[in-house]
């Protein structure tokens, strides 16, 4: 058991497993966008700074079929941080938050020595899309392309520069994917940790293993930052899922199904 799984072991588990915990039809999910553990701020301006804090806390609601209808910020801020600044920072937060129809309702501001973000997002969902209730036999799929977080993450690291298209700032959600799909789909999550380090998750929480359809390279399996859906679905489904997607112009791949063979992750815990 790494650290972050030793951790969060020390607390209960009725709520938590998922992206976010579902109570009463509200899902609640919280991230942090930290400098110089996340991001340096010479990668990004406070306008993309603020529009990945927030898409990256939207993923989480959109993984589990969810609406974002609020959103809370805490901001530590250094002093040095001009007035213009705080305006770009501010209007980065409310352009996704218009894009996404989500109210913006408060939440703190401190002095600190770097620019450090935390977002709550409260969310609206009917039918709740769980890590759980894989079975043996379901295909899993991830979708768009994998790999590429990861390439220009190691160009910033470089001292390279990338496009401001590039994944890395703008993050493409999967929500017309996972809201046309919903009733189809039995098991989903974003890739954040990577692919296989995500697909340890999912076996663990159903207790399964995986047969892989074609070998998945190490630089694949295990870029973070992917912000792609890994889902599950029963074969029967598979005609409705890609015509589903196709439809909602998402490339969707179909790279293994459920299985009673162990799974092991190939990739090494980041998180501390």
């Amino acid at each position: 058991m790494n650290l972050e799984n030793y951790f969060i072991s020390q607390f209960s588990k009725k709520h938590i497993g998922d992206d976010g915990a579902v109570i009463d039809g509200f899902v609640y999910s919280k991230d942090a966008f930290f400098e110089d553990v996340h991001y340096k701020k010479k990668w990004l301006s406070y306008y993309q700074i603020a529009q990945r804090a927030m898409l990256v806390n939207i993923s989480d609601a959109i993984a589990m079929n969810a609406i974002p209808k609020y959103v809370l910020l805490s901001i530590a801020m250094p002093k040095t941080m001009s007035k213009e600044d705080m305006r770009d920072l501010a209007n980065g937060f409310k352009d996704i938050a218009k894009k996404y129809n989500i109210e913006i309702i408060g939440g703190d501001t401190i002095s600190n020595t770097k620019l450090d973000i935390t977002i709550t997002v409260i969310s609206k969902t009917d039918k709740p899309l769980l890590r759980t209730k894989v079975r043996s036999g379901y295909a899993l799929a991830y979708t768009g392309e994998l790999g590429k977080s990861q390439k220009e993450l190691k160009k910033l690291f470089n001292l390279g520069s990338i496009h401001k298209q590039s994944k890395f700032i703008d993050i493409k959600l999967r929500s017309d994917f996972v809201y046309k799909t919903q009733r189809f789909l039995k098991a989903g999550m974003d890739i954040s940790d990577g692919l296989f380090s995500d697909l340890n998750k999912i076996t663990t929480a159903n207790k399964i293993g995986l047969k892989f359809k074609n070998r998945i390279s190490k630089s694949l399996g295990c870029s973070g930052e992917e912000y792609e859906m890994l889902v599950a679905f029963d074969m029967r489904d598979k005609k409705t899922i890609l015509r589903r997607a196709m439809q909602s112009r998402t490339k969707i791949t179909i790279f293994a199904s459920a299985s009673r063979n162990r799974y092991v992750n190939r990739c090494k815990a980041h998180h501390f």
